[in-house]
């Protein structure tokens, strides 16, 4: 990226259950949020105990319009003055997608303006940009969210090359599944990691799924099956002692957060990364986040990740990849729910 950069990108993003818009304003290379704007579905989900992709869809087609005019209305910037219209085109709902990929389209067919098609995970490592501090290279980034935990090896500002993933469930759908088991409720993650700031994290041995591999990969099924059978020793009466809950949370979410840990340093000291990054709605578990913090200043490492508003979805983030990423002609961009880095 230029620094003689001057310009502002709106970012529009729809890839699961939140209506977002941003404007984002890159001068001399220095990000500037003038707005960014995210109306969430969480409420109209909680019902169901997890996302309805039709549910979302439609409000989707409610809301997006109102959110963009909202964005430009806070940004106080005009259409005109607008440099390119970014949109998140992948991975995520296949028809949540499409309502923030043809309302991109149409703008910029009308405003004639050029439109960049970006990966949702992309602008997850992106979002770091946002925070304005120098990034030294190689990098390890830890990408940690509801459908995905992979770690990406950035050699520079645009060269990404996945060296991880989970081989099974990811660790944010972990967090929900105990959520369900336990009887919390939706979301799983905030309400998991908001128990277990009061349980006991070593009430239970869990397992570290894969922890002394010589591989960066993930797995988490078998953590979350652990939870089930440790729950399965108990009456349904003695279940619903909100200790019990408490520690089992503590103890689940401290196993995932010593392999999500231990993975990404392994990467970090096998590729002599000078930097190491936590992006994804996942990344705002302040557990995590301080215990990568931590070690990773004691490896004398740069640490960096996002504040924990730009960790969850957002089109802020969406806004800042186009910053490094070239243009595509409205007519050839489609939707890829199932895009990957």
């Amino acid at each position: 990226m230029s620094k003689n950069v001057n310009r502002i990108i709106l970012g529009i993003e729809s890839s699961c259950d939140e209506t977002a818009a941003a404007l984002v304003k890159n001068q001399g290379g220095t990000f500037k949020i003038l707005a960014n704007v995210v109306w969430s579905q969480v409420k109209i989900h909680q019902k169901y105990g997890g996302v309805v992709p039709e549910i979302a869809a439609r409000n989707h087609v409610k809301k997006i319009l109102p959110i963009i005019d909202l964005a430009l209305k806070k940004s106080k910037v005009d259409k005109k003055n607008i440099s390119g219209i970014a949109v998140a085109t992948g991975p995520g709902l296949i028809t949540s997608l499409l309502v923030g990929v043809q309302t991109a389209k149409t703008l910029a067919y009308l405003w004639q303006k050029p439109i960049y098609a970006i990966n949702h995970l992309q602008a997850h490592l992106y979002a770091n940009w946002l925070n304005n501090q120098p990034i030294k290279f190689p990098a390890v980034c830890l990408i940690v969210s509801g459908g995905h935990t992979e770690l990406i090896l950035m050699k520079n500002q645009t060269q990404l090359k996945k060296i991880s993933e989970t081989l099974d469930d990811a660790a944010g759908e972990a967090f929900d599944k105990v959520s369900q088991l336990l009887k919390l409720g939706y979301p799983g993650g905030p309400i998991v990691s908001a128990m277990a700031e009061r349980g006991d994290a070593k009430a239970f041995k869990f397992p570290r799924p894969m922890i002394q591999n010589n591989n960066f990969n993930f797995s988490f099924s078998g953590l979350k099956t652990a939870v089930l059978y440790a729950s399965q020793k108990f009456s349904p009466k003695k279940l619903k002692s909100y200790k019990l809950k408490a520690n089992l949370c503590a103890s689940f979410q401290q196993a995932v957060v010593e392999v999500l840990r231990a993975k990404t340093i392994k990467a970090a000291k096998y590729y002599n990364a000078k930097t190491i990054m936590l992006s994804g709605g996942v990344a705002a578990n302040q557990l995590l986040r301080q215990t990568l913090e931590q070690k990773t200043k004691k490896m004398g490492l740069k640490f960096l990740t996002p504040k924990p508003e730009l960790c969850t979805d957002n089109a802020a983030m969406i806004a800042a990849a186009a910053f490094f990423t070239k243009p595509t002609p409205w007519q050839k961009i489609k939707v890829d729910p199932n895009l990957s880095l």
